[in-house]
């Protein structure tokens, strides 16, 4: 056991004891009390409080949300919202081009292999594109005499119905990309604006209470500059996914395109052979 007096400083204390027990020369004692006080056993408590007790951040985002206005709210949710239709846009166009490329295949082994163009297409799926396709070919070719649009050549009112329905079903993929363009271009600006705004009232909140010390001014701007975090968090997905998902749209769109070239040569074939039997 050490026992020191009020007498002893700091530096003595260091030099008699502290130093000599961190260099190994002393062993380190039961009990070492200052004025009757236990030393080591007031250690050993704050260095239990330290390890056991959870110290709450009093900074992040929990403390943005507490602690900021309305519109600084108002950015938090709108980078929400973003975030949200962003993944939710990637996935379901994901599983719309997987659908499309999927249905292709069995359009290639199905249609082409049945003996007649009603045959085809009973074979494919009603509702899929490329049935669609070979619905509005078939009706553009069963349907061109009698009617108004026979003043326009069978040949060219076929390639305007087979082109129509192409592109129907490319505007049907391409729905909902101009938000992840929107969202991608838009959203680092947002945050940038949340951050400005946050920054400018921490910085008034700090000139007011007239104290300029570091964590006075750490903290709030900290918290501010998470709003461009967030910002480019939500921006760099929908860049990614929006040239993403309009590459696997024209790769969907090159077998959407073939079935409508190839329906129009087998329609225009039909016509001529159906032309010359009639003569």
């Amino acid at each position: 056991m050490i026992k020191l007096t009020r007498t002893e400083s700091w530096d003595d204390i260091y030099k008699k004891v502290l130093y000599p027990m961190a260099e190994g020369q002393m062993q380190y004692p039961a009990m070492f009390s200052v004025n009757g006080i236990d030393i080591l056993s007031v250690e050993h408590s704050i260095l239990n409080f330290n390890t056991t007790a959870k110290i709450a951040n009093p900074y992040g985002l929990d403390a943005l949300w507490k602690g900021g206005d309305a519109i600084a709210r108002g950015v938090l949710v709108i980078m929400l919202i973003m975030s949200a239709s962003t993944w939710y846009i990637m996935v379901v166009k994901i599983v719309d081009q997987q659908k499309v490329m999927a249905q292709a295949k069995l359009a290639n082994a199905r249609f082409w292999s049945a003996r007649s163009l009603q045959e085809g297409k009973a074979a494919l799926k009603e509702g899929t594109p490329f049935w669609y396709i070979a619905d509005r070919g078939m009706t553009a070719n069963q349907h061109h005499e009698g009617t108004l649009v026979a003043q326009i050549d069978l040949n060219t009112w076929i390639t305007m119905s087979v082109g129509r329905a192409v592109e129907e079903i490319q505007s049907r993929l391409q729905n909902g990309l101009a938000v992840l363009a929107t969202v991608g271009s838009t959203a680092p600006f947002v945050g940038l604006f949340g951050t400005v705004w946050g920054i400018y009232h921490a910085l008034t909140a700090i000139g007011i209470s007239g104290q300029a010390s570091i964590d006075k001014v750490a903290g709030p701007v900290g918290e501010a500059l998470i709003m461009t975090a967030v910002g480019l968090a939500v921006a760099v997905p929908a860049v990614l996914g929006y040239n993403w998902l309009v590459r696997r749209n024209k790769v969907a769109m090159e077998g959407v395109r073939t079935f409508g070239a190839d329906l129009h040569s087998v329609l225009m074939g039909a016509s001529s052979k159906m032309n010359k039997t009639n003569r």
